[in-house]
């Protein structure tokens, strides 16, 4: 299986800090953002990751990992070279992926504990976790481990459930890319993927323990170095 994080975006939220540099090289707590998805990647026994940034400040991913060989890992890079969306940015990964079934981290997400990555073999697979305020995110309407729909942002949620920022897929998810068009806001999304694997039958969810949060905004930065000070994961 190989490993992608996807750490592109403007980072316009987080301006000027993102003026300089890629949101994901901001620091959460103790270190640069990205490091949490990476790490967490290297621990599932991905030891092959690709990094897809934005242009503009691709090169410091570069300065700050190289090519992976000191973390005992090989790391690629690819350039998103326009916002269009998780999906657009995941297109760009199919040689890299080579055949293989791919585990996609979004490079701002942070896990207290790491999402279960073992036994998958076909089909997809989300990670979810029980929020007080769903309409905020994806909310995945389950059965078991089931997912009968995945609604994004809905009026009134089918479950209190979120998609969190962590995804594994078989080797078909770039042929179902192709078959996506963009939204309304111009960008090709995840969700249409997701739902042509929940239309397949073929899409399971496991729980996230523990904490999860993304860093995507200045309050959430601040959150999400709070929870790592007061976690485990500030000793790592």
């Amino acid at each position: 299986m190989k490993g992608i994080i996807l750490a592109g975006g403007t980072g316009s939220r987080l301006a000027p800090m993102t003026k300089v540099t890629n949101k994901h090289l901001l620091p959460v707590y103790h270190q640069p953002m990205v490091m949490y998805p990476l790490q967490m990647l290297m621990r599932g026994g991905i030891k092959d990751i690709m990094i897809v940034s934005g242009k503009g400040h691709a090169g410091h991913f570069l300065e700050l990992l190289g090519s992976g060989n000191s973390l005992g890992i090989r790391l690629s890079y690819a350039v998103q070279e326009k916002a269009g969306g998780i999906s657009e940015a995941l297109s760009l990964t199919e040689d890299f992926a080579d055949e293989e079934s791919v585990a996609v981290a979004l490079g701002d997400n942070i896990f207290e504990h790491d999402p279960d990555m073992s036994d998958f073999s076909s089909g997809a697979r989300i990670f979810v976790k029980e929020v007080s305020d769903p309409e905020r995110f994806g909310v995945a309407d389950l059965n078991g481990d089931k997912v009968v729909s995945i609604e994004e942002k809905p009026r009134t949620p089918k479950s209190q459930y979120a998609v969190s920022g962590f995804y594994m897929y078989d080797t078909t998810v770039f042929d179902k890319i192709r078959k996506t068009s963009p939204s309304e806001r111009g960008e090709l999304e995840i969700t249409d993927v997701n739902n042509m694997y929940i239309s397949d039958g073929k899409m399971e969810a496991r729980t996230v323990e523990g904490f999860w949060t993304d860093a995507g905004t200045i309050e959430s930065l601040y959150r999400a170095s709070t929870l790592v000070k007061n976690s485990h994961l500030h000793e790592i």
